[in-house]
């Protein structure tokens, strides 16, 4: 059985259990309108709308934006939309398996239309398979074996023009992923291969009838219906008067409806096997095409998310995997991937440089960038873990079993309890969930209480997180929080500091540098009330 295989070497494409849903379900199942008709008969049954991330998931897209990211990626394809998701939210934490789908992944970027080919190839074939209709309105063999064969005729001139294509542009692809991919289509679709399925298929519409054999078991009935090949005539045969081997036959009368009946009852049970077969076969040509979609349908997203970067002029780069066990983060022009997609201009990318440091503490001036750092290193390593490339000139890191985001929430009215409770009770869901060499992204949790207490808090957590193996990235404006833990140099962390100008502006870029006990609010409060002196350069985060 042909298999893709260029999402993972030796397996199809695979999702965390808690994304294999109905939507899932149904992009499987090469039925172009699935996901269509899920939303539909949820609507029906008045059910919440389905698709959105719940869990860590749904914290996740909301701090992370990564809805703009999926957006990027299916360009108003909701199959592309789906798949890109799942494929970023199941991220791998094998290096050697990140490799091998970037390696293919830069394949795509170098052939796209070649990319864009294939995946209208497989759109068609199972657009075959809609046209000729289902198999749950078919009732008699002959009904499944005929349209079976219909399918496999349509479906064997894709084949054939699918293997052109792997013939033609085998030597242009280096990764192993496609390596393999082409050489199985030249192998499994040879083109007396292709010539023998089309003879069968054509000999399956018994043009010149059904040669069936059987044997006679107890009380004279019939047993063992196998359908046969026809002999072929010699040519003196097929003359009027030919020498014909000699032969038993009966004639049933016009008018005899029972004996039609029973003939087309022995008739079904010869074909019956062989419309299963082939309707088998046709399944399983379908499954490979609606596997071809699913997985490029992923490429196909990273290509729409590559034009737009490219079309800005911003840099990308195919990140280095490190296993989990190395401490290591070096970053240059990292950037928010989602926060340009948003803008008409470029944005200021930061360098990094966090080897050996588990401990990430982001302090500064107010609107100098902080939280679109933070949110860069969480989209870097998703992206990274999903095999993409990552918005940087380059990226260097080690994998993590895991992204968890803990962010300052605005006030909720609904809230049935305090904003520092609500705080406690996101960070006791992750202190549930998270595990060794995962990742914790804090942006201004526990300010929501007086600065001693909120600094007490985040630092017993901290400290907690670390002895579990748990980096952790932290934009705080308490000053009793980062300074305590610089104060105690310790060798495991990373002091970063927003920039600012000393007329108020903001560089957006961080730099290596001792939290101060201030976050210039003064800036804040000239730009909003318009007293004298220089108002501060509009930031990107000015968004939120």
């Amino acid at each position: 059985m042909m298999k893709v295989y260029l999402l993972h070497r030796d397996q199809d494409f695979a999702v965390r259990p808690e994304l294999r849903d109905a939507i899932f379900d149904a992009m499987l199942s090469g039925d172009l309108f699935a996901i269509a008709n899920v939303r539909r008969d949820r609507q029906r049954q008045k059910k919440p709308r389905p698709l959105a991330p719940t869990g860590n998931d749904a914290v996740l897209t909301q701090d992370l934006e990564l809805g703009t990211l999926w957006n990027a990626m299916a360009a108003g394809d909701e199959f592309l939309f789906e798949t890109a998701k799942r494929a970023i939210l199941s991220g791998l934490t094998d290096p050697d398996a990140i490799v091998y789908r970037q390696q293919v992944l830069a394949d795509c970027i170098e052939h796209p239309e070649v990319i864009r080919q294939l995946y209208q190839l497989a759109v068609e074939a199972l657009e075959n398979e809609r046209t000729t209709g289902g198999l749950f309105a078919l009732v008699s063999p002959d009904q499944i074996l005929s349209r079976s064969v219909r399918v496999l005729e349509l479906q064997a001139g894709v084949l054939r023009r699918l293997r052109q294509i792997a013939v033609q542009q085998a030597a242009d692809f280096r990764s192993e992923g496609f390596t393999r991919f082409f050489a199985m289509l030249a192998e499994e679709l040879a083109e007396d291969y292709l010539q023998a399925v089309e003879q069968h298929l054509r000999e399956l519409e018994f043009k010149r009838g059904v040669v069936e054999s059987a044997e006679l078991a107890k009380g004279f009935k019939g047993r063992r219906y196998i359908i046969r090949t026809p002999r072929e005539q010699s040519w003196t045969e097929r003359l009027p008067f030919g020498n014909r081997a000699e032969s038993y036959s009966f004639t049933i009368p016009p008018r005899d409806e029972n004996g039609f009946k029973s003939l087309e009852q022995i008739r079904g049970r010869g074909i019956n096997r062989v419309a299963d077969s082939v309707a088998q076969s046709a399944d399983h040509v379908k499954s490979f095409f609606a596997m071809l979609r699913l997985e490029l349908a992923f490429y196909l997203g990273c290509l729409n998310l590559h034009d737009k970067l490219a079309g800005k002029g911003e840099p990308v780069c195919f990140p280095e995997p490190l296993a989990a066990s190395q401490l290591t983060l070096t970053a240059q022009g990292i950037y928010d991937v989602c926060l340009t997609l948003h803008l008409q201009n470029r944005v200021i990318g930061n360098d990094v440089n966090a080897d050996g440091k588990s401990l990430v503490m982001i302090t500064g001036a107010n609107q100098g960038g902080k939280s679109t750092l933070l949110r860069s290193l969480g989209l870097a390593h998703l992206m990274m873990q999903a095999g993409m490339f990552t918005g940087a000139q380059s990226f260097r890191a080690d994998v993590c079993n895991g992204v968890f985001t803990h962010y300052k929430r605005e006030e909720d009215a609904t809230m049935e309890r305090g904003k520092l409770d609500e705080e406690l009770s996101r960070m006791s869901t992750i202190a549930g969930q998270i595990t060794r060499h995962s990742i914790l992204l804090c942006n201004e949790s526990f300010a929501s209480t007086n600065e001693r207490e909120g600094s007490e808090i985040a630092r017993q957590i901290v400290r907690a997180m670390l002895r579990k193996q748990i980096k952790v990235f932290f934009v705080t404006h308490m000053y009793d929080l980062a300074h305590s833990f610089y104060a105690r140099q310790p060798g495991h962390a990373v002091f970063l500091r927003a920039e600012r100008q000393p007329d108020g502006r903001r560089t957006f870029r961080l730099t290596k540098g001792e939290p101060l006990p201030t976050s210039y609010g003064e800036d804040s409060y000239r730009r909003i009330f318009g007293t004298a002196g220089p108002a501060p350069a509009a930031a990107a985060e000015t968004r939120r």
